[in-house]
């Protein structure tokens, strides 16, 4: 999937990736461990509920590898810089730096815009997923028990906990 060099381009997101970005979002989804949606929106929703400005996708060999993109946690002015992010990198290509590129251009992104924090909910059960936030400058916060329910999978219907974390702008 990467070529001889190993090249992963970082660039914006666009309508025409979605059939790419959405294979990648199930395939997390089917995890069991990446999130509570049963299953992953169509164009519409998705597009109407992410910033335009931060949504970025990862290529390989002209093939998109991975994705990122933010949701506003409130619409009050207070909250105008706080963040929620989503990440998901194809299977084929974890573990090779693509999400932590990802995370670095969101990074810049949202800094450019203001934002000054970027926060993500992880089931504690999902290490990789908490060592990789880590990793790239996201600390634990919290934990929020019981906090919804699973609604689809072998996992629908029982109630998860997840960690709160949350990257802090130095320069925002």
């Amino acid at each position: 999937m990467f070529n001889e060099a190993g090249a992963v381009l970082i660039r914006p997101m666009s309508h025409e990736d979605w059939p790419e970005v959405r294979a990648i979002f199930t395939e997390g989804i089917e995890t069991g461990q990446a999130t509570f949606e049963a299953a992953a929106p169509e164009w519409e929703q998705f597009n109407g509920s992410r910033l335009p400005d931060h949504r970025f996708v990862a290529v390989a060999s002209g093939r998109v590898v991975g994705w990122t993109a933010v949701s506003a946690v409130s619409t009050r002015p207070a909250y105008a810089g706080v963040v929620e992010h989503s990440v998901y990198v194809a299977g084929s290509a974890r573990g090779r730096g693509v999400g932590s590129l990802l995370l670095q251009a969101l990074a810049a992104s949202t800094e450019e815009h203001g934002i000054w924090t970027i926060q993500s909910s992880i089931f504690p059960e999902n290490q990789a997923s908490i060592r990789f936030h880590q990793a790239n400058g996201f600390t634990i916060v919290g934990r929020r028990v019981r906090i919804a329910r699973m609604s689809a999978g072998p996992l629908a219907g029982q109630w998860r906990d997840t960690l709160l974390l949350e990257r802090r702008s130095l320069r925002v």
